[in-house]
């Protein structure tokens, strides 16, 4: 049924429908604008991770490593470790005004809610994945990188092509999650004026005064969004083949 003027305000599922009908536009870009910011996110996030983790568990031999090198892994160690502890420790709604309002000063032009939006979202994923791969890591038996080194392999070599994907393998969940987080914290760049989900149901509900019924479609399509995305986690790390270990073929 299609309802040509707004329901009374007893009439909530009659509501419901209408805002559907008359906004349905609105709700469609705040889930695409939604789904944008977390998978740019969570996959810039990944990348973005792996190098910072590289750098936080890089390990200095006192014996063979110069000076030079064990300075500049101390400063890699401190200035990452400052990262994670700063973006992690402080709430991505906070982040996004000092990104969005502290950058917005040097009027450059590019510079929208938007790309301030995928900017926090991606540096904040960051810290978080960052984490999660290192406790992968330290999850691995250690003779899996003794390993590799007695093969030949460099231990940036035997980091990356064998430490590495059995860390992210057994991380997977983690990341996993780390989306669906993103996919619900996404509705506090509302506050510099992205237009997702969130932001889209305001806009859809002010003209009206039907909040309730408007968040109740918002809550239906968050809902939908990370049952869907949990699935998918799920059925990717099932499929996923196991990792054979090094040591297996020394």
């Amino acid at each position: 049924m299609i309802y040509q003027t707004l329901p009374s305000r007893d009439a909530f599922f009659e509501t419901v429908w209408y805002l559907v009908d008359t906004y349905g536009s609105f709700f469609i870009r705040g889930i695409i604008i939604t789904l944008l910011l977390s998978v740019v996110g969570t996959v810039g996030g990944f990348i973005l991770s792996l190098f910072l983790t590289v750098i936080r568990t890089a390990e200095i031999d006192q014996k063979r490593d110069h000076l030079v090198k064990k300075i500049f892994v101390k400063i890699g160690h401190y200035m990452t470790n400052f990262y994670v502890t700063i973006f992690r420790g402080t709430p991505m709604i906070v982040q996004a005004m000092i990104f969005y309002y502290g950058v917005s000063r040097l009027q450059l032009a590019w510079w929208t809610p938007l790309v301030a939006g995928l900017t926090v979202v991606t540096l904040n994923t960051t810290a978080y994945i960052a984490e999660v791969i290192r406790s992968g890591i330290n999850g691995i038996d250690k003779g899996q990188m003794e390993a590799a080194r007695s093969l030949g392999f460099s231990r940036r070599k035997g980091m990356f092509l064998i430490v590495m994907p059995q860390a992210i393998k057994n991380s997977l969940p983690a990341i996993g999650n780390e989306f669906i987080v993103n996919l619900k914290d996404t509705a506090v760049l509302s506050v510099i004026g992205v237009s997702e989900l969130f932001r889209a149901t305001q806009l859809a509900t002010a003209p009206n005064y039907r909040t309730t019924e408007g968040f109740f479609i918002a809550a239906i399509m968050y809902l939908l969004l990370t049952y869907v995305t949990s699935k998918v986690v799920n059925h990717l790390e099932k499929r996923k083949p196991n990792q054979k270990k090094v040591t297996q073929h020394v």
